[in-house]
């Protein structure tokens, strides 16, 4: 399921790591509950992911790469669903108790199991081909604000208007089915600051007098997210001499951007002198992340990326999976930012949180000396 070659620890993770890391942002049971009996929280997020099974079905029966993909899209169904049935009599069946790694496993392995790589690889790609065509105007809309501070806003803001593409949400992949989404009104019409976490003011003091040398980012979705939300950032980076290491998934899994298909989207935003509008790009680094999921457990990561990353002064992760519900508090030998929107699929998290749907997370934690 993974890349063939071992997988590592992320080198910047603050050691002893058994003790600083765990891959779950929300606990969804305590040493004191009953291991035969599902919690509360357990139950939430196990009838969440039963809701999602309609569109991924959905999704795979219009799998045209895959024989008889109806009948399977159905045994899918079925199958995820039975699993999600038997955690919740025994969350210690399917190698659990459950977390959200563990959902999101068992369901890629069914779907791969039954022989769909990659169901929503026909959306990725029109979402891409729309993204890539207004990548120019957006591009220059930032290079037009010369107050430094109102330039980082806009990115930021723009950051959240991408993540609002994520057709893990069955919610969401309604509103995209039917008319799109337009993602300068998504940067208007985002929540008021302040956010439910918002550190904005603090990295924006930061940003106007300090310089990283090396950034490494967790990229999320395809489409708006990636190539109107993050490259802009990236680009912003590169132009005040920061390298850049964008981090995308070995395997292809929900809409999340996958290595190869980020290479190829470079290429096409590339000028023929292989600048991106303007910018040179010979500090941009494209790296797989050696993830299959659309969350990430930073104990298992390439050693591809774990060599890029070993000198970075700066990681961020992207989106609802690897920023708020993997690792919102992870902690780093180096800054970090973790960037995303609380979804309406996940009203349990804006509650854990104590904030609103599509409320955003900016959480920047600096490493002094």
């Amino acid at each position: 399921m993974e890349s063939n070659s071992a997988m590592v620890a992320f080198p910047l993770l603050t050691t002893p790591i058994e003790s600083n890391y765990r891959a779950c942002t929300i606990p969804y049971r305590f040493p004191s509950d009953n291991p035969r009996k599902a919690t509360p929280t357990e139950i939430a997020w196990i009838d969440l992911f039963r809701n999602s099974i309609p569109s991924f079905k959905k999704r795979a029966e219009s799998d045209t790469t895959v024989v008889d993909a109806s009948t399977k899209a159905e045994k899918f169904a079925q199958r995820y669903a039975d699993i999600l049935d038997d955690i919740k009599k025994d969350p210690e069946s399917h190698g659990g108790p459950p977390d959200c790694i563990l959902l999101c496993r068992l369901r890629e392995q069914v779907l791969r199991e039954l022989g769909f790589r990659d169901i929503f690889k026909k959306v990725k790609d029109e979402e891409n081909t729309k993204a890539i065509s207004l990548f120019p105007d957006v591009a220059r809309l930032n290079d037009d604000i010369e107050d430094g501070g109102k330039c980082l806003e806009n990115l930021v803001r723009g950051i959240f208007a991408g993540n609002i593409f994520d057709l893990g949400s069955a919610q969401l992949a309604e509103v995209f089915s039917r008319d799109g989404m337009s993602f300068l009104a998504s940067c208007q019409n985002l929540v008021p600051r302040p956010w439910v976490i918002d550190d904005l003011d603090t990295f924006k003091a930061k940003w106007n007098k300090k310089s990283w040398k090396k950034a490494v980012i967790f990229v999320d979705n395809s489409g708006a997210d990636v190539i109107l939300g993050i490259l802009p950032f990236a680009r912003e980076l590169l132009k005040r001499g920061t390298q850049v290491v964008l981090a995308a998934n070995d395997m292809p899994s929900i809409n999340d951007v996958t290595y190869p298909e980020l290479i190829e989207i470079i290429s096409k935003l590339k000028d023929e002198s292989g600048k991106l509008i303007g910018v040179d790009t010979s500090n941009l680094l494209i790296a797989n992340s050696g993830n299959d999921l659309p969350v990430i457990d930073l104990t298992r990561i390439s050693q591809e990326l774990a060599y890029l990353a070993s000198d970075a002064d700066l990681v961020i992760l992207e989106g609802m999976g690897r920023g708020i519900e993997t690792n919102l508090y992870a902690q780093f030998k180096c800054d970090s930012l973790k960037i995303g929107m609380v979804k309406v699929k996940h009203p349990e998290v804006a509650q854990f949180l104590g904030g609103r749907l599509y409320d955003c997370i900016f959480k920047y934690n600096e490493v002094l000396g």
